[in-house]
């Protein structure tokens, strides 16, 4: 078979005229192209598995490149599903132990990797230039679970790569950390697992292994020799160290006294300096506030969205501008007049996000904490009728501003749902979305994994049998 002079790939398999209709078309990247490079649309087209048959290249160099080939598109052609800030650390390198070092990185998942940038995505686009890529996972055959035990901070859960790379992710805010976790879990569920191929990366890997610790232990006895020449560097850091960290000492001190005078709020609220808050504040006290059951601000976040909203791809699930948001909370906090029709809010993931920070900033979630194990029992229950029927009796049992506001909502997501063949937003990705948001236990410690499970379900069934719940 004719092969390409600078690829390597078969030109069969370039051959558009050899696939079927709707087959995703690709493209060889040119090594000097770096515009190219940049600009592949993301946008992707799955060939039905199997309908094209082709030979598989017994070029060792080629072998790997036709590892589950027909089921996976090319990386490049893969849609951002979520993007943002975590606590990262690598903690093993094709199956070698790291020392655990965490750092803040900008993480991008798509459908089948992971990116790890140190600064935003889009900053790290327009930095291209230096030849700097950032750190990529292949979430092919990898494992996710979560990892009490390897860190003393919370809420901390491992991703482990076919390829012997272990990582950790980490964040203080439970949703954050949830989501994070179902969104990287379900793109890992979508991909085939192909136990052949499994096998194939493990012989490999090993063969690396074994070969990379050959030549680890001859570089090591030819540096062994330099360490002297580097003594004066070296007490020069442990000196410059000593005094940053004598610097860094003064300041906790100085910001633990100020903390420590600082008025409380209550005082800040008395003296009419802060006022009172629309985030943040217990869902009663903001309903009697406004003498509605249902806060101003969620109904004016659906109005938004179901008027330019509903068709929207990936509505509630794609985020919008945090420091927007955070603008539009300001405004909402300072009670000033809030007009989302306004072309500062045209970015319809801005409205959701700020809702769905609404949600999530409440002391108290829309399900009261002293109702929660009720609704985990009642979602357990084995015939579908009568789980409906105890959940609709939790729900009338509710406070009036919980239950008109779930009322509000949940019928809003029924709308979101009715259009999934455009927004393509099913119950199981909006359960995944609000579960945790909505739902959650008072005390998370040791049952995060478990009640993520009931939050979702929870979630889904109310949507699923909104009629008869909220009748």
């Amino acid at each position: 078979m004719q092969k390409s002079t600078n690829s390597d790939i078969p030109v069969e398999t370039l051959n558009p005229t050899r696939q079927g209709t709707g087959a995703v078309q690709m493209r060889i990247k040119n090594a000097n192209s770096h515009h190219d490079r940049l600009s592949q649309s993301k946008s992707m087209i799955l060939t039905e598995v199997g309908k094209v048959t082709e030979p598989i290249s017994r070029h060792r160099r080629n072998h790997s490149q036709h590892i589950l080939k027909d089921v996976i598109p090319p990386l490049e052609q893969l849609m951002v599903e979520k993007e943002g800030y975590l606590q990262k650390a690598k903690i093993a390198d094709g199956g070698k132990k790291l020392r655990k070092n965490w750092t803040t990185s900008w993480i991008v998942l798509s459908s089948r990797k992971i990116e790890f940038y140190k600064e935003s995505k889009q900053q790290a686009l327009s930095n291209m230039k230096t030849g700097n890529k950032p750190e990529s996972v292949d979430l092919c055959g990898a494992h996710i679970e979560w990892a009490k035990e390897k860190s003393s901070r919370k809420n901390v859960f491992q991703i482990t790569t076919l390829s012997g790379n272990e990582f950790l992710l980490q964040s203080d805010i439970d949703f954050i950390i949830l989501d994070w976790f179902h969104a990287i879990k379900n793109a890992i569920d979508r991909l085939p697992k192909d136990p052949s191929s499994h096998s194939r990366n493990l012989e490999l890997f090993k063969i690396q292994r074994s070969s990379s610790t050959e030549l680890l232990s001859h570089y090591d006895s030819d540096t062994k020799e330099q360490k002297p020449e580097h003594r004066k560097s070296l007490m020069f850091r442990l000196h410059h160290s000593a005094s940053d960290t004598s610097d860094k000492n003064r300041v906790k001190s100085r910001l633990k006294k100020f903390i420590t005078r600082r008025p409380s709020l209550k005082t800040l609220q008395e003296k009419g300096l802060i006022k009172d808050q629309i985030f943040g504040s217990p869902l009663h006290t903001l309903c009697e506030r406004e003498k509605s059951t249902v806060p101003r601000f969620v109904k004016q976040c659906i109005e938004a969205v179901e008027k330019r909203g509903l068709d929207v791809d990936g509505i509630y699930r794609v985020s919008g501008n945090l420091a927007t948001i955070q603008k539009l909370r300001f405004i909402v906090n300072q009670e000033e007049k809030l007009n989302l029709d306004d072309s500062q809010w045209e970015d319809i993931h801005v409205v959701t996000g700020a809702l769905k920070m609404f949600f999530r900033d409440l002391p108290e979630p829309l399900f009261p904490y002293s109702f929660f194990e009720q609704f985990v029992e009642a979602i357990k229950k084995q015939d579908n009728n009568t789980r409906i029927e105890a959940i609709k009796s939790l729900v009338q049992k509710l406070p009036p501003p919980n239950r008109d506001t779930m009322k509000v909502l949940f019928g809003h997501l029924t709308k979101i749902v009715a259009r999934a063949s455009k927004n393509l937003m099913s119950t199981h990705s909006l359960g995944i979305v609000f579960g945790p948001t909505l739902l959650r236990a008072e005390d998370e410690s040791g049952n995060m994994a478990v009640h993520m499970v009931y939050q979702n379900q929870i979630a889904e069934l109310m949507l699923s049998a909104y009629d008869q719940i909220f009748s």
